[in-house]
């Protein structure tokens, strides 16, 4: 297909993304929808996972990646194509144009993932870093795009960016006719709006709600104001929804289709994630895993069958190692303790004797011998132990209280 691209103000609409749907065949693949039955146990009914972050190049961007840049026409190909985006949108736009035989360049903010800069290059996109945040690098696409006639691939805020998007919520209402509720990570909006566009326009019935992290929560604010508004600042490790500001067509659609915008802290989204490679032996980014963390929230909320859209797997492994460990500390699974012992051979023996008695695993000790808080003859410990989860942890500091130490979380 190599008409020019529609008018990028217009509304999204169904006959869009189903004419998308067909532009992407070959290209985007039908990602699996999984049933999660540790998920389902805790809501009480069935939850589905929509793997997006088993699409190609990690996450759900290729889809509109490849419709936007399709519909170019044969003098906008000549000139190349430039984007700004933080990993996933970069990886769909690179092999989108190289697969279309067409040049381009990706403005990445500093900082971005080096699995996603290096995943781009290898697509065939030239990459350069520009700014702090995503806004930063798409004001620098914006001025390359003016001094080379690049066209601009806006990472959401486009017609045909939303309608390939939708195409995914065109595959969740086959593959979990039944669904009730479909929950969906966002960022600029633009899978939440191309979702809901789909979803409402068939099922007007089904409840479709957007998960922000806290940090990076751009909808609440914009909605209430009923414009979109940019924040002043923003701080989460889920980079792929770390958005500063909605667009104006994804604002529109998110405000006329979506029921509700719901925030998540980094601490669920941590849990989430541990528990998503844990219990489905799925590896996703933080912002892939905001769905799962609103759901684990509060797990009776949603009315079922649910959907929780898995929107992208693309981890640096050290960020995955650290993420896992906050999961865990999160969890529980990790405890961090300061016990006051008598400064007494054998006191540290006898502390850990007690540790070991009930089943906790010790990962670090250090001793503190100087604090105001502290008598002549005694030491404080510190000491990092691996439990099973809280109920053991709190087992843990019950056990030491009941022998007479004085424990401090």
């Amino acid at each position: 297909m190599t008409q020019r691209s529609a008018d990028p103000t217009a509304a999204c609409t169904l006959a869009d993304i189903e004419n998308a749907r067909a532009a992407i065949a070959g290209t985007a693949v039908v990602t699996p929808m999984e049933e999660s039955r540790w998920l389902s146990a805790l809501a009480g009914g069935r939850v589905d996972l929509k793997c997006e972050n088993l699409q190609r190049t990690g996450s759900f961007k290729i889809r509109g990646a490849y419709m936007r840049i399709s519909r170019l026409g044969a003098e906008e190909r000549r000139h190349g194509v430039v984007a700004a985006s933080a990993g996933n949108h970069a990886q769909g736009v690179a092999l989108a144009a190289t697969s279309l035989g067409i040049r381009s360049t990706v403005f990445m903010p500093e900082g971005a993932p080096i699995p996603k800069e290096k995943a781009t290059r290898a697509y065939g996109a030239d990459v350069v870093f520009h700014g702090r945040y995503l806004e930063d690098a798409l004001v620098r696409a914006r001025e390359f795009a003016a001094e080379t006639g690049a066209t601009l691939i806006h990472p959401f805020d486009h017609v045909d960016i939303v309608a390939g998007q939708g195409t995914c919520g065109l595959e969740i209402l086959e593959q979990s006719p039944d669904v009730r509720t479909v929950l969906v990570p966002a960022g600029g909006g633009g899978l939440l709006a191309g979702i809901a566009i789909a979803v409402k326009a068939l099922r007007p019935d089904v409840r479709v709600v957007g998960i922000q992290a806290e940090g990076a929560a751009a909808f609440p604010a914009s909605l209430r104001d009923g414009r979109p508004v940019p924040l002043s600042s923003m701080k989460t490790m889920a980079d792929g929804i770390a958005v500063g500001c909605p667009g104006e067509i994804t604002f529109a659609a998110v405000r006329d289709h979506v029921d509700e915008i719901l925030t998540v802290s980094e601490e669920s989204l941590s849990r989430a994630l541990l528990a998503l490679v844990e219990r489905a032996k799925m590896v996703v980014e933080p912002a892939g895993a905001a769905a799962v963390a609103a759901m684990l929230d509060d797990p009776t909320r949603w009315e079922t069958p649910s959907v929780a859209v898995l929107s992208g797997g693309n981890i640096d492994p050290l960020l995955l190692g650290k993420v896992i460990r906050h999961g865990l500390a999160s969890a529980g699974r990790y405890l961090y303790l300061r016990v006051c012992i008598p400064d007494v051979p054998g006191g540290l023996a006898s502390l850990l004797t007690e540790v070991s008695e009930v089943g906790a695993n010790v990962l670090e000790v250090a001793h503190e011998r100087i604090s105001a808080s502290l008598d002549l003859d005694q030491v404080e410990v510190s000491l990092q132990l691996e439990t099973r989860g809280e109920p053991h942890a709190e087992a843990v500091k019950d056990r030491l209280r009941q022998h007479g130490y004085r424990v401090y979380d």
